[in-house]
């Protein structure tokens, strides 16, 4: 274990009280205790060159899908959607074996947190062997995620998922579904396996994921809430337009129009994509205090739509940010998505802005805010009582350099490359992330490598 240092000192930090400049940060068991803006380090302090900002929630992640990435953009078809985009999937998902789940989670896990992402969502649903048989513990591959989330450091919402039919209204599932589909007593078993499994992680969370209304039925869905306690809640909704007609034509209302109807969504909920509303759905989930969660590069890989961000916003609502199928991990290149799909579909420019915010700074305030409410974590502030989750931008990169302030956010945001300049990254006070590299980025991608290289001609 890494020891975890008692001072943070910091050349420039965004606190909750704004951006301050020469900050000590006392820390004790991962979290904040202490915040001092214009101090002078302490012997003995762990100084940080660079800003540090407070570490972003990725609030939906599918990790193992990280091992498609680029290996469904062929086919040489113009009507490829998200429908047969799945029909890759389930052939990855027949050749993973469990050390391969776990590696590819390891890569996945790691790259976010080189993003800028602190903790992460896994909203997990791979349950059985190849051929659909349980595993004699039912939470095996949990286990996996969690060995993948203590060797990388990150913090893990661990979020395992109900899947029992093909669509709406209780349709049976399809083959390729088969390492997904439990029971209702398994996966109360599942559930209990799972918590046992995160149980020796360091502030680790649980929530539960019914997958969607096409693989619930109503039945279905309140009996795993019941499991969910006061604990998260996420599920997916309304992704796709045929998602929509089919969910109408089984239950006689839209995803999101059902759920607000039929279930008692507030504030423990994530609506994942919602990227088909209606603006009465939108105003709605807005009021319900639930948190959608966004992943703009997997909704625009997949031609799902785009999210109704400036109606949403201006009705209140909160959001979070996901990598979903992980195609590409980066903090900064989803917040700019999200904003950039906007003022494509309004032909017109700075969506999220408001008058006393930048837009960079907004997204990313929002994001921060709503990632906290999704994953149940106690981070997203440099401020005490609040965990240690901070991330340290490179101001020397050329994208940074020179900037300060909020500008300094929105040159991250819309500025950064594939490095997204992050230079440092402490988890829970501890760094895992130094000059821009995971601490066991050698080892987890030659494991990577060698299992890429098997799957890439089974996919």
């Amino acid at each position: 274990m890494i020891e975890r240092p008692g001072k943070l000192f910091f050349t420039e930090a965004l606190t909750a009280a704004g951006w301050r400049r020469d900050v000590l940060v006392g820390v004790e068991g991962g979290s904040i205790v202490s915040v001092e803006a214009a101090a002078s380090p302490p012997a003995g302090a762990e100084r940080y060159a660079g800003a540090a900002i407070p570490g972003l929630g990725n609030v939906h992640s599918h990790a193992f899908q990280r091992a498609m990435a680029g290996l469904a953009e062929r086919g040489g078809s113009r009507d490829g959607v998200f429908w047969s985009w799945r029909e890759v999937m389930y052939r990855l998902v027949a050749a993973l074996t469990p050390e391969d789940i776990e590696t590819v989670t390891a890569l996945a896990f790691m790259e976010m947190l080189e993003s800028g992402f602190t903790a992460v969502g896994e909203f997990h649903y791979l349950h059985n062997e190849a051929d659909g048989t349980p595993y004699g513990d039912p939470a095996l591959l949990s286990r996996h995620i969690a060995a993948a989330a203590a060797e990388t450091g990150i913090g893990l919402t661990l979020l395992p998922v109900f899947y029992a039919h093909g669509g709406a209204g209780g349709v049976p599932p399809e083959s390729g579904q088969r390492r997904f589909v439990t029971s209702r007593d398994a996966f109360a078993r599942l559930v209990e396996g799972a918590r046992e499994a995160i149980h020796d992680l360091e502030d680790a969370r649980m929530g539960v994921a019914p997958h969607s209304l096409r693989a619930v039925t109503s039945e279905e869905l309140h009996a795993v809430l019941l499991l969910a306690g006061d604990a998260p809640i996420h599920i997916h909704a309304a992704e796709q337009e045929r998602e929509v007609a089919e969910c109408v034509a089984a239950l006689g209302a839209r995803p999101v129009e059902w759920l607000l109807a039929n279930a008692a969504v507030d504030g423990r909920w994530c609506l994942v994509h919602a990227t088909q509303m209606t603006e009465a759905e939108t105003e709605a989930l807005a009021r319900s205090g639930a948190v959608a969660g966004l992943c703009p590069v997997t909704e625009a890989n997949l031609g799902d739509g785009i999210f109704p961000l400036p109606d949403y916003l201006a009705a209140g609502g909160r959001l979070g940010i996901g990598t979903d199928s992980n195609v590409a991990i980066s903090a900064p290149q989803e917040l700019r998505l999200l904003e950039y799909s906007q003022r494509l579909r309004d032909r017109a420019r700075n969506r999220a802005a408001s008058v006393d915010r930048s837009t960079g700074r907004r997204l990313f305030d929002l994001a921060a805010a709503g990632g906290v409410a999704a994953l149940g974590r106690a981070s997203g502030a440099i401020e005490p009582g609040r965990r240690a989750d901070i991330v340290v931008l490179d101001t020397d990169d050329p994208a940074l350099c020179g900037r300060g302030g909020d500008a300094l956010l929105d040159s991250w945001v819309f500025g950064t490359g594939a490095g997204a300049a992050v230079r440092d990254v402490l988890v829970g006070g501890r760094p895992v992330v130094s000059a821009g590299r995971h601490r066991h980025r050698d080892a987890i991608v030659e494991r990577w490598r060698r299992c890429a290289g098997r799957l890439g001609q089974r996919i």
